[in-house]
């Protein structure tokens, strides 16, 4: 609240009105505020997602968030479903929903995406299997972005922000 409006505020038994309100806002404000160190990290791991690559986690819960790490279109015996995007970026999709489920969350708690492209002329091919997935009038934030390799080679790779409830 402005300095000049508290000065003039009306006072009700010597105590300004917009003082005490000013007071009430900024305790509000305060309960309100999450203490992000206090929330737990939780790893998820499922064996119906392929195993980390590498010193990361499948997935991250902090709260109610889950961070899906990148997925590929390796299958869980660490083989590629196919040589091509489509089988590729089926299994990307797969490989999310397993992953997804094991944190107890589902494609229609996702709010953000980055898919990641080996080739740019793939786009309309993997936003067709991405989109269905995600039907309806709600999808999630997404950014796409052409890369110059991927990891194994792979044609595609998927990462995920989901919200539970």
């Amino acid at each position: 609240m402005h300095a000049a409006a508290v000065s003039s505020a009306k006072t009700i038994r010597g105590v300004s009105v917009a003082r005490v309100a000013l007071k009430n806002a900024r305790a509000h404000t305060r309960s309100r505020v999450v203490d992000v160190r206090a929330a737990k990290k939780e790893i998820i791991a499922t064996d119906k997602s392929p195993a980390a690559l590498g010193p990361y986690s499948q997935a991250v819960k902090v709260g109610n968030t889950v961070y899906v790490s990148g997925q590929i279109g390796l299958t869980p015996a660490m083989e590629f479903a196919g040589s091509t995007v489509e089988e590729q970026t089926e299994q990307v999709m797969k490989n999310m929903g397993e992953v997804l489920n094991a944190a107890g969350a589902t494609f229609d708690d996702v709010v953000k995406c980055t898919i990641m492209i080996a080739n740019m002329d793939d786009f309309k091919t993997v936003n067709g299997i991405y989109g269905s997935r995600f039907p309806g009038e709600n999808p999630p934030a997404r950014a796409t972005l052409a890369a110059k390799s991927l990891p194994l080679g792979a044609l595609v790779e998927i990462d995920a922000v989901a919200v539970i409830g």
